[in-house]
């Protein structure tokens, strides 16, 4: 069974950073893809960051400059470093992984449980 469990999240004032854990655990063969998404009330899903295990990441348009994903491959972790928040930010953001069970030829898509950011003052 994979698992992956997001931690980080909180309250914080604009202008304020907070960062993102994203631990994935079980039986892990091999990770490809791991990402951030989020989701705003009334809102569809949309993609925050992700980052291969070759390291090429990609940013949503929004977060660029202010936003940073990272990977400790050893770990089976992710990173996302959100700087200069903005009221906009205010989402449930949930971990996203593409990962290879063992004894699987095949990459399944996995989620976290997500964890809610409010930016508010």
């Amino acid at each position: 069974q994979v698992q992956l469990v997001e931690s980080g999240g909180g309250l914080v004032q604009p202008g304020g950073s907070l960062r993102l854990s994203c631990a994935a655990s079980g039986s892990i063969f091999n990770i490809n893809v791991m990402g951030w998404y989020r989701q705003a009330p009334g809102k569809q899903r949309e993609l925050v960051a992700h980052i291969t295990n070759g390291g090429s990441t990609n940013y949503a348009d929004s977060v660029k400059g202010r936003f940073t994903i990272s990977r400790d491959g050893a770990q089976n972790k992710a990173y996302l470093q959100m700087n200069s928040l903005k009221p906009e930010d205010t989402a449930v953001y949930f971990c996203n992984a593409v990962i290879r069970p063992v004894h699987s030829g095949t990459y399944y898509n996995y989620w976290g449980q997500g964890t809610q950011v409010t930016v508010s003052s």
